[in-house]
């Protein structure tokens, strides 16, 4: 089954883009064979910010995303970097720019999307 989640808020202030990679772990745990697909929008572009230092026992949503960057799709609307500043160079590796059409297509063949 084809998955696409798709995360709006920032990456720490709330707790919805942490909670929609939860939601993605968990699916990925039950589903093993799942193709997941998360799509970074808005403030959510943070979340694959490379080099993010969280306080120890607290959550690190750069961590939480390497196992999909490594065998899924971490993407980052291109838009949304741009308001922000934000540099190819500044995200972790295995997550890449990306753009409406891109996501377009992601939603068109996703057997289910997520939104957060």
């Amino acid at each position: 089954m084809k998955y696409l989640f798709i995360l709006n808020d920032p990456a720490y202030g709330t707790e919805r883009s942490y909670n929609g990679l939860r939601l993605a772990m968990n699916v990925r745990k039950h589903e093993p064979g799942a193709e997941i697909t998360i799509f970074l929008m808005a403030d959510a572009v943070g979340c694959a910010r490379a080099g993010q230092k969280t306080p120890d026992g607290y959550y690190n949503l750069e961590r939480m995303l390497k196992p999909f960057a490594r065998s899924g799709t971490v993407l980052l609307c291109g838009t949304c970097m741009d308001a922000r500043g934000m540099l190819e160079t500044d995200i972790m590796d295995g997550a890449r720019r990306s753009s409406m059409d891109e996501l377009t297509q992601h939603t068109m063949t996703a057997d289910k999307v997520i939104v957060f």
